[in-house]
């Protein structure tokens, strides 16, 4: 063999001792990493608490992160369970016929619509009142705005004296869940039905809530609202409804039906002008 052969014979046995203790190395490695895992994982098992702890480390750095990306805003992944909203699609379709128009007449966005619109045919099976009649008077109250307030005090979605009914609203968590749309729809069907229930007529009753029980006329108030119950009852038969200007918001404060005389007169005179 040549000198030069011998050479890259050497080469060649030098370069094949380098790939196995390449390998030998490697593959050590990985069985360390692997021993290291496993070990890893008994500790954490065997430690529920050292398990929780690097949990809520790995999830305050995600956040971190994710904080980072969105500039500063604190992202909440739960933050939808807040929302006041589904999807008009999966509602039945006499609820979604009612929840679509009522979007188009008052400019509201139909998901939030169809969550009031489910609510209220679900209260209203439970309390033997027509589910258009709430929404009727929710529509002729606040125009669906969940944070409106009249002069004198009434708010939210069916616009129910807050200071008058607060008692109602323990059951909700205090007087703030007025301006939780759920929260201020059954308040205001409670108190819808007291009025009926105590007035005898649905019409009678609708001047009981609008607090015009000891006035010679409620304003208008009762034929607004029974005119939009019976468009949206013809909505949710199937029939064709145009679409026409949404009524102006009615500024007159309901009573505590229990005791309708106990708001001052001069305030109900100064709430109807």
């Amino acid at each position: 063999m040549t000198a030069l052969g011998q050479m890259a014979h050497g080469l060649r046995v030098f370069a094949g001792d380098i790939a196995d203790g390449f390998f030998e190395i490697t593959h050590n490695g990985f069985a360390l990493l692997g021993l290291t895992v496993v070990l890893a994982g008994a500790v954490l098992v065997a430690r529920p608490d050292l398990r929780e702890v690097g949990e809520s480390r790995l999830t305050n750095w995600l956040q971190a992160r994710q904080h980072a990306a969105l500039g500063g805003i604190l992202p909440e992944l739960d933050a939808i369970d807040r929302a006041t909203a589904i999807n008009p699609n999966d509602l039945p379709k006499q609820q979604a016929a009612v929840a679509f128009w009522l979007s188009r007449k008052y400019r509201v966005a139909p998901e939030p619509l169809s969550a009031l619109v489910a609510e209220a045919y679900e209260i209203g099976a439970k309390t033997k009142l027509d589910p258009t009649l709430i929404l009727a008077v929710m529509a002729i109250e606040s125009g669906f705005n969940p944070f409106a307030q009249s002069p004198v005090g009434a708010q939210g979605l069916m616009q129910v004296m807050t200071r008058v009914h607060s008692d109602k609203y323990e059951s909700f968590g205090g007087r703030l869940a007025a301006f939780d749309p759920v929260s201020n729809l059954r308040v205001g069907v409670k108190v819808l039905q007291e009025c009926i229930q105590r007035a005898g007529s649905v019409q009678a009753g609708l001047k009981f809530y609008v607090g015009a029980a000891n006035l010679p006329d409620d304003g208008g108030y009762a034929e607004k609202v029974l005119s939009e119950h019976q468009r949206l009852q013809q909505v949710a038969s199937g029939r064709a409804v145009p679409v026409t200007t949404a009524p102006a918001i009615r500024t007159l404060a309901p009573t505590k039906p229990a005791l309708p005389e106990a708001e001052p007169a001069e305030e109900k005179l100064a709430s109807l002008s």
